[in-house]
């Protein structure tokens, strides 16, 4: 979707989805509620400034400048908004080359970030690399199947975090995909990977019956959907498992137009996004919320 019709085209709910088995006529028949959106990216790879002029379909794309004033719009739109950020923040430019990941932590800073979670680039500059930045970053980590005890990361990171948006909880909680086979060891150390799908379990059960979330959501840097079983991704993730409302993936680079559907263990519906990579797009989801926080969906890609 083109920056310039977004505003018109999303706020009007053409495509809901039901989730948690919810019947659509509450919403299609009658206004609802509230209006909870969430912004996102993945995979933005330490591109800070836009692409050149001439760089195909990519030129003039992209950038920090062009993501804030966007934000800022949907955000005068609707100010019950999380920004969040699945993870590879490092890597891929010389700004990270020459600045080691400050400067992007400090514009996510700028942008209000609400929480990210931590991609297998992230450790480029290792462990302590990735510590030594976190003072510039105004915002939590969110990462729950990573056990960081006997590193320095510990008590550094968090499983999740609860936000409430005028009334409704909205739980985030994150994943990272495995690091072995990916990162040198050294550049990990001591970090133990957790099965994703035991923590996710665990994650559903305390944002569902301890908090008493309404909208729980996974910030995933394990990857779209692979073509060989055994590798956990987004896709199986959702499929395995119950009570995740959206998935925001990243780690594949999968350009998607709107977010995937996938039936849970349940039958019920969770979303599955992502927007490929670079800072080109943002993923922008709006939940519609009855006077009984019964829920739907529907979701955009935006070209920045």
């Amino acid at each position: 979707m083109k920056r310039r019709d977004f505003i018109q085209q999303s706020t009007v709910a053409t495509s809901l989805v039901a989730l948690g088995g919810l019947s659509l006529s509450s919403f299609t028949t009658a206004p609802t509620s509230k209006k909870i959106t969430i912004l996102h990216t993945n995979d933005v790879h330490s591109h800070i400034d836009p692409f050149g002029a001439n760089e195909g379909d990519r030129a003039n794309k992209g950038g920090v400048a062009r993501r804030a004033r966007l934000i800022d719009s949907i955000r005068l739109e609707n100010p019950n908004t999380l920004l969040l950020d699945a993870g590879d923040i490092f890597q891929g430019t010389p700004y990270f080359n020459f600045y080691g990941g400050e400067l992007e932590f400090k514009l996510m800073s700028k942008l209000k970030y609400d929480a990210a979670t931590i991609g297998n680039h992230d450790f480029d500059n290792g462990i302590d690399g990735l510590y030594a930045q976190l003072p510039h970053a105004e915002f939590p980590f969110l990462i729950s199947n990573y056990d960081f005890k006997n590193t320095i990361l510990d008590t550094h990171t968090k499983p999740y975090k609860v936000f409430i948006k005028d009334g409704i909880k909205i739980g985030v909680f994150g994943l990272g995909i495995e690091l072995k086979g990916l990162v040198d060891p050294a550049m990990y150390k001591e970090t133990v990977y957790l099965d994703p799908i035991e923590t996710t379990q665990e994650m559903t059960r305390i944002l569902k019956e301890d908090e008493k979330c309404d909208l729980v959501i996974c910030l995933s840097h394990m990857g779209y959907k692979y073509n060989f079983e055994g590798k956990i991704s987004d896709v199986k993730l959702a499929a395995e498992t119950k009570n995740i409302d959206l998935i925001i993936g990243g780690h594949t680079h999968t350009f998607l137009p709107k977010p995937t559907v996938i039936k849970n263990l349940e039958g019920k519906n969770t979303l599955v996004n992502q927007v490929g990579c670079y800072g080109l797009n943002l993923g922008k989801i709006d939940f519609y919320f009855d006077n009984n926080k019964n829920k739907a969906a529907d979701g955009v890609s935006i070209n920045v």
